[in-house]
């Protein structure tokens, strides 16, 4: 199974959360700088809780010296030229700083108090998402699935804050948010599957160093990206730092990029995606109401949706050109049944229809485009006559409102970044080649699904934790249960993952009846896991 270079960009850069700030990072002289701090309280249920929010930089170095300081080739291992990069390029002194808030509880002993580091993905998100639509204090107000109106924008008390259980670390990954990467075109030191995963690796060990948080419980949480991220980071934290995490908590996963229903004609011959995203069309169907015959209750609907993926569907699609043609129109019927998509476009495109072109065609009639990252949403067609969606209704919709009102915030009440501008995400150059636990580096489509098995076999009381929404197009949530059930762990390690669904999207949380579930799932979580 492979995957071609032009496929890879493209499927990777449109994981991208946000299309505001997207630019170049800048390489500017940087250095850790001074922390901010300032106290608040946020109420939790009946409960106030106190906390003190840190604001500031640390400095995270890429690529190591032997004695001689001649720089070692992370990916391989080899030794080259004193002060020299492997291609001549002098990045070994590549330096990044990296943004963060940390909100800790007031009036505890931290040192015994669980801490969650908390990221979004892209890759070149900052983590702007999380902290203002999640888990931190305070909230961006998400009632529905409509464009929100222009500024000013309300940020509200987080009832759902999960500061009630743990302490938070919202970090901005190199070249995001108040970070910067300095020197000439070292960017390439960061941006990549191993690169940032190893940079975000020794912020955590500093993170935990500097406030001596070893003895902590400690968690790690991603979205999107950032589900890669945690299993490359979790492998290294226990393998090069010997440091073991209590738990991973996993949001709206993906974990091998073979699994990508964004652009998979680009690969012929590999029809997972086809199938995995499968039920996530149904629930989009189901929620517009473009079945022929709607369901009342979704989850058993999509249950019976997922029974056909991984059996008839499969079967047909692995068959290919040698598929009778009466079993390929009596697919295409149960495929219009469940997707609400015409017979005819689902023969014309060989039962094989992209995550782009089920966003353009599903309200194709209506003249509008079904949201990728969450399919609840809906926006006006740019081309009536394109193949697949042109822009994403969901992202649009909430963009401006998570920037904007960070930018306030960061200034007013965390007294952090006047002058600065803040990048909430950038649109980088990746490299996705992968070094896999015992293994070499592969030019492959990135799968770390060996690092999270490695981490769980080398620490076997690590917890796993997958939330998903089923209106996710982006990060179809049958792929992560997929990916799961296909870890190369021992059978009995499988007990150690658990697994939530949501009526959301990708971004879960911008509902406020999931964000409420989410937050007493994870709660559960870390209260599980670390007594």
């Amino acid at each position: 199974m492979s995957l071609s270079r032009n496929y890879l960009v493209a499927s990777v850069a449109s994981f991208l959360l946000s299309n505001a700030a997207s630019a170049a990072a800048p390489t500017l002289p940087i250095s850790s700088g001074q922390d901010s701090i300032t106290t608040g309280h946020v109420t939790i249920g009946h409960a106030t809780v106190p906390y003190r929010a840190i604001a500031g930089n640390l400095l995270v170095h890429e690529h190591k010296y032997d004695d001689s300081q001649h720089v070692i080739e992370e990916n391989t291992g080899e030794k080259l030229g004193k002060n020299q990069s492997k291609e001549n390029d002098d990045i070994h002194d590549a330096v990044a700083s990296m943004f963060y808030v940390a909100y800790v509880k007031e009036g505890v002993k931290s040192a015994n108090r669980p801490i969650t580091f908390v990221y979004n993905g892209g890759p070149g998100s900052a983590s702007v998402w999380l902290h203002m639509g999640s888990f931190g204090p305070v909230r961006l107000d998400t009632p529905g699935d409509f464009h929100l109106p222009a500024a000013p924008y309300k940020l509200i008390n987080n009832n759902q804050s999960l500061l009630d259980v743990t302490d938070l670390v919202f970090v901005d990954a190199p070249g995001t948010g108040f970070g910067r990467i300095a020197g000439q075109d070292h960017e390439k030191a960061f941006y990549g599957v191993d690169e940032d995963g190893h940079a975000f690796t020794r912020f955590i060990a500093q993170f935990l160093a500097k406030y001596n948080r070893y003895n902590s419980p400690k968690y790690l949480l991603g979205e999107s990206y950032g589900t890669m991220r945690s299993a490359v980071v979790i492998n290294d934290l226990q393998d090069d730092e010997n440091i073991d995490f209590n738990g991973v908590i996993l949001l709206s996963q993906i974990l091998n990029y073979e699994n990508n229903i964004d652009a998979p004609r680009a690969n012929p011959g590999i029809d997972e995606p086809y199938e995995l995203a499968l039920p996530s069309y149904a629930a989009t169907a189901w929620y517009h109401n473009v079945l022929p015959h709607k369901p009342t209750d979704l989850p058993k609907f999509l249950a019976e949706v997922e029974q056909f993926a991984i059996t008839d569907y499969t079967v047909a699609l692995h068959q290919g050109a040698d598929l009778p043609q009466a079993q390929r129109q009596a697919i295409a019927e149960k495929l219009h049944g469940y997707t609400g998509l015409s017979v005819d476009y689902l023969l014309q495109g060989d039962l094989r229809i992209t995550g782009g072109q089920f966003s353009k065609h599903l309200q194709q009639a209506t003249g509008m485009t079904t949201g990728r990252l969450d399919s609840r949403f809906s926006g006006p067609s740019l081309n009536l006559m394109s193949e697949e969606a042109g822009y994403d209704p969901q992202s649009t919709a909430i963009s401006s409102a998570y920037i904007s009102a960070f930018n306030d915030y960061a200034r007013t009440v965390l007294h952090y970044g006047d002058s600065q501008r803040y990048l909430g995400g950038i649109d980088p150059t990746w490299n996705y080649r992968h070094k896999q636990p015992g293994m070499g580096t592969s030019d492959l489509g990135a799968n770390v699904m060996p690092d999270l098995a490695n981490a769980m076999k080398t620490n076997p009381q690590l917890h796993v934790m997958l939330n998903a929404g089923y209106y996710d197009l982006a990060t179809p949530f049958y792929e992560g249960i997929y990916e799961m059930k296909h870890l190369p762990i021992p059978s009995n390690l499988q007990k150690n993952i658990e697994y939530k669904q949501y009526f959301s999207g990708h971004m879960v949380y911008v509902d406020p009846a999931s964000l409420q579930e989410l937050h007493d799932n994870m709660a559960n979580f870390i209260n599980r896991t670390h007594n």
